[in-house]
C-alpha cells in the first residue's frame, strides 16, 4: 500500500516506493476500454471455485457468481455477449498493495488453507491451488480495479465478483486473499484522477482488511454496518472506520432499513466522494449461515457514484 515514507538521509529516497507504485499502476494492462456495446457488468467464468467438492467444506458459496449471472441471463436482462471479461492481476498489479513477503506466502498451501478457511488445502500442490484457488481470485481482482474505471465512464459498474474486504496488504483471511477493495482504489486514485473515495461496506461482516488498509489516509471514508457478534472481532481496525454501525444477530429488515438510511444520511453530510466503493454482502439475508442477520432483500459487489459495486 503507497504510504508516506519515513525521513532519511538520502535525498529522493524517501518517494521511491510511492514512485514504483505510480509506475506499476500507469504500466498496468487492467484499465482497458471497453466496448459501448458491452454493459458495465464485469464477470468471468473464472470466477468460480470448484475442485473435487473441496469447496463444500466452506459455507461460503464459490459458485454464485456464475449463477448470478445466469439467473440474470434466463430472466432476460443480460446477454453472454454483453458481459465484460476482466483481465488477470499480475503481481506486478498486486505489489501496489501487497508486500513480496506476502505474496510469496501464498506459495504455501497451508497458508492459503488457512485463508480460505478449508484445511483440505493444505495438503494439495500449490501448483494446484495457484490454479484452482489463487487464479479465480485474480480474476476478481482484476474485475474490481477496472470496475472503477467503468463506473466513472459510465456513472455505475458491478463486479459480480470481489469484495475481498477481510485482506489487508500483509495479511489474509476470511476467504480473502488479496485485497481487491485497496488495490481498486489505489488505482483510481493515480488512474482516474480522484481523491475522495467513499466506502460503503454493507457485508454482514465487518470490512477489517481495507480498514486497517486506509488507517491514515483522510482520501478515502468508510461506511461499514456489520454483526458486531460475528468474524472477524477486529478491534484495532473497528477504530479506523470513520462510520460505523454496529448490528446484533437477528436484526430485521426494518430495523436494518432504518440504520440504513440514517447512515447514509449522515455520510452524504460527512463526505462528498467523487467515487463510491458499495460492498454488497449477501450475507445479510436471512437464512444466511454466516452473516446471522434476517433481512429479507439485498443485492452485489459494486463500484460507482460514479458506483462501483462487489
Amino acid at each position: 500500500m503507497e504510504t508516506a515514507s519515513s525521513s532519511t538521509a538520502v535525498p529522493g529516497r524517501a518517494n521511491a516506493p510511492a514512485t514504483i507504485h505510480r509506475s506499476r499502476i500507469l504500466s498496468s494492462k487492467l484499465y482497458f476500454d471497453v466496448p459501448s456495446s458491452k454493459v458495465p457488468l464485469i464477470y468471468s467464468t473464472s470466477y468460480d471455485i470448484a475442485f473435487a467438492g473441496i469447496e463444500k467444506l466452506h459455507p461460503f458459496d464459490s459458485s454464485k457468481w456464475g449463477r448470478i449471472c445466469k439467473f440474470l441471463i434466463k430472466e432476460g436482462v443480460l446477454e453472454w455477449v454483453r458481459i465484460v471479461e476482466p483481465l488477470e492481476a499480475s503481481k506486478d498489479d498486486l505489489l501496489v498493495v501487497h508486500s513480496e513477503a506476502y505474496l510469496s506466502s501464498l506459495k504455501s498451501s497451508l497458508t492459503v488453507s488457512i485463508i480460505v478457511e478449508v484445511p483440505p488445502v493444505a495438503i494439495l500442490p500449490n501448483c494446484l491451488v495457484q490454479q484452482k484457488v489463487l487464479f479465480p481470485f485474480r480474476k476478481q481482482v482484476g474485475g474490481s480495479i477496472l470496475a472503477a474505471k467503468l463506473a466513472i465512464e459510465r456513472g455505475w459498474a458491478i463486479n459480480v465478483g470481489g469484495g475481498f474486504h477481510h485482506c489487508s496488504a500483509e495479511k489474509g483471511g476470511g476467504f480473502c486473499a488479496y485485497a481487491d477493495i485497496s488495490l481498486c482504489i489505489h488505482f483510481a486514485f493515480v488512474r482516474l484522477n480522484i481523491s475522495r473515495v467513499m466506502i460503503i461496506d454493507l457485508d454482514a461482516h465487518q470490512g477489517n482488511g481495507h480498514e486497517i488498509d486506509f488507517s491514515n489516509d483522510r482520501r478515502v471514508y468508510i461506511l461499514d454496518i456489520y454483526n458486531s457478534g460475528i468474524y472477524p472481532f477486529d478491534l484495532e481496525a473497528r477504530r479506523y472506520i470513520d462510520q460505523k454501525v454496529e448490528l446484533l444477530s437477528g436484526t430485521k429488515t426494518n430495523e436494518y432499513l432504518e440504520q440504513l438510511d440514517k447512515a447514509l444520511k449522515v455520510a452524504r453530510n460527512n463526505f462528498n466522494p467523487e467515487l463510491v466503493v458499495y460492498n454488497a454482502g449477501t450475507d445479510i439475508l436471512d437464512g444466511d449461515p454466516l452473516g446471522r442477520l434476517k433481512d429479507l432483500h439485498h443485492s452485489v459487489h459494486q463500484v460507482g457514484h460514479r458506483t462501483a459495486e462487489n
